[in-house]
């Protein structure tokens, strides 16, 4: 499994001891310092079945900065793949992708049903 992380947010970190408490085995990346590109995330959108609007990290400044509030609802799904693509401060974190999965954003329950029903 691929873990997409941002290693001082603590919802990560806390994503993070959970799936090695599980003894999980995953791969960390840095989601600042290797950005995740318009294919992965066009990827990683289609497999999750969430809205692209979910793969926005709406309480970050960043995404504040920019408007995106009120920008998304106009932007075209091929230009919000691009805005994502271009900063990794935009997109929600942790990322668990995984064989025919992808989980955005830490919930506990979610992360453990999915990996218990693999």
């Amino acid at each position: 499994m691929l873990f997409v992380e941002y290693p001082k947010c603590t919802t990560c970190q806390k994503a993070r001891k959970w799936l090695e408490a599980r003894g999980e085995t995953f791969t960390c990346r840095h989601i600042k310092e290797e950005n995740p590109t318009e294919q992965e995330l066009k990827l990683w959108w289609e497999c999750s079945g969430l809205p692209l609007k979910r793969f926005f990290n709406t309480s970050g400044m960043r995404y504040k900065e920019l408007g995106l509030k009120d920008k998304l609802p106009t932007m075209s799904e091929a230009e919000q793949l691009a805005l994502l693509a271009s900063d990794g401060m935009l997109v929600k974190r942790p990322i668990l992708a995984g064989d025919g999965f992808v989980l955005v954003g830490f919930r506990e329950a979610e992360w453990s049903e999915r990996l218990d029903n693999r």
